[in-house]
């Protein structure tokens, strides 16, 4: 039977940064349009969290009754290990996609803007569909796809639509950066999985790639949001901030280029978590400055 530390790394704490960031970023963005608004704020962080735990469940439900964690180099899931009946995760997997469900409602009445819960509705559909289903695109190597659009634009624009009513540059190029980061974290990941994933017949993009290239778009993918920020830094200066986590990206970048393999990119996989919620912390603050 499942204990709560069993429920509480089935959550994956380490991917939760990626459901923060992007509403540090768009509520910067939104201050910066004068526009910003904590309550509505507080409400998107809430939809952002309850759908990556809702995704991380979905996908401990989905890959484990596919056999796909039946051989696992990181920590165990609930489903594959046996910890936890496969029915009773599906059903965490849909009670978190409940909450968000009626955040996003809640955040939608006090905005006004009702036609975001169709977005709502295709969030859904998509975390369920990263691994769940017939077809599921995740297996297509289109995890990186889904994970930029949903988890890096539309957390970061919807968080700054819902409380300015527009969006602006400085919250496109935060939300493609933080989209960027977000699927180097898949990345990293799904790079510690290639050789149980192509067995499985899990065709991430990291298997499509391959060792060598997989490596190096990780390293692509944690260069390019600082561009970004030096790209907004001529209208604010202070998103200049996110350069301190340089040594960091530099730190990690050696560590994956340098041909690290298993439990060491489960370390890779905790900072880059790590250096997604820097980025969204000082690029958020620096709009605000």
């Amino acid at each position: 039977m499942a204990t709560i530390a069993d429920w509480v790394e089935g959550a994956r704490i380490r991917t939760l940064p990626a459901a923060a960031a992007p509403v540090l970023v768009g509520t910067g963005a939104a201050y910066a349009l004068d526009a910003g608004s904590v309550p509505r704020a507080l409400l998107a962080a809430g939809v952002a969290l309850a759908l990556q735990i809702g995704v991380n469940f979905a996908n401990d439900y989905s890959d484990g009754v596919r056999g796909t964690d039946d051989h696992r180099t990181g920590p165990p899931r609930l489903t594959g290990s046996g910890a936890a009946r496969p029915r009773t995760v599906k059903l965490a997997a849909f009670a978190s996609f409940g909450v968000a469900a009626a955040l996003g409602l809640a955040l939608c009445a006090l905005a006004g803007t009702w036609w975001l819960l169709g977005v709502g509705v295709l969030c859904v559909l998509a975390a369920w569909g990263y691994t769940g289903g017939r077809n599921p695109y995740g297996y297509r190597g289109l995890g990186e796809v889904g994970v930029f659009v949903f988890f890096g634009l539309v957390a970061t624009l919807g968080t700054t639509y819902t409380q300015a009513l527009q969006v602006s540059w400085p919250a496109v190029a935060g939300a493609v950066g933080i989209g960027f980061i977000a699927c180097a974290l898949l990345m990293a990941n799904n790079l510690r999985d290639i050789p149980t994933d192509r067995a499985s017949g899990k065709r991430t993009l990291a298997v499509r790639l391959g060792d060598r290239r997989s490596r190096w778009t990780y390293v692509a993918l944690t260069v390019v949001p600082f561009v970004l920020a030096g790209a907004v830094a001529p209208a604010h200066p202070w998103a200049l901030l996110t350069l301190a986590l340089v040594p960091l990206v530099v730190r990690e970048a050696r560590t994956v280029l340098g041909g690290a393999t298993g439990r060491d990119l489960i370390v890779v996989l905790r900072d880059t978590g790590l250096l997604e919620l820097g980025y969204g912390i000082l690029l958020g603050l620096g709009l605000l400055l």
